[in-house]
C-alpha cells in the first residue's frame, strides 16, 4: 500500500479519511496488507516514539516485506523517465520505489495517487479512487 492511504487514516485527513479507511478495510478483508521499509519510514514522521509507530503499524496487521533488488532497478528507470519528461521534484524517488516493488512482486497497490503509478507502471493493478 502507498503511504498516503495510511497517513490519511492515521491523521484523520478531512478530505481522504473516509475513502482511505474504507479501502483499507476492504483490502484487509481480501488479503494481507503489506508494507516495506520506505512506507514505514514515510509514516514514521508522524510519530515521536517507535513504540507508537509499532502500535499503529502492528506486524500482525501490516505484513513487513523486504525491498527486492529488481524493484530498485525498475524504480530507477521509472524515475529517470519521469525526470527526462521534465517531471517536477514533487515526486520523490521513494514513490517510484513503492510502485516498482508492487509491480515486480505482483502486488496490488492501494493508493490515492493513481495517475503516476498508471503512467510509470502500466501493468500494476491499483486500488484507487
Amino acid at each position: 500500500m502507498d503511504s498516503n492511504v495510511l497517513l490519511d487514516v492515521l491523521t484523520d485527513d478531512e478530505n481522504w479519511f473516509g475513502w482511505s479507511a474504507a479501502a483499507l478495510s476492504r483490502c484487509a478483508e481480501e488479503g494481507a496488507l503489506a508494507i516495506n521499509p520506505l512506507i514505514y519510514a514515510e509514516v514514521s514522521v508522524g510519530f515521536d516514539a517507535v513504540e507508537d509507530l509499532e502500535a499503529a503499524l502492528s506486524p500482525e496487521i501490516f505484513h513487513r516485506v523486504p525491498l527486492p533488488w529488481e524493484a530498485a532497478f525498475l524504480s530507477g528507470k521509472a524515475f529517470l523517465k519521469y525526470r527526462r519528461g521534465k517531471g517536477s521534484r514533487a515526486s520523490p524517488l521513494p514513490d517510484f520505489y513503492i510502485g516498482a516493488h508492487a509491480a515486480v512482486s505482483g502486488f496490488r497497490l492501494l493508493t490515492r495517487d493513481a495517475s503516476r503509478y498508471r503512467t510509470y507502471f502500466p501493468t500494476l493493478e491499483l486500488v484507487a479512487p
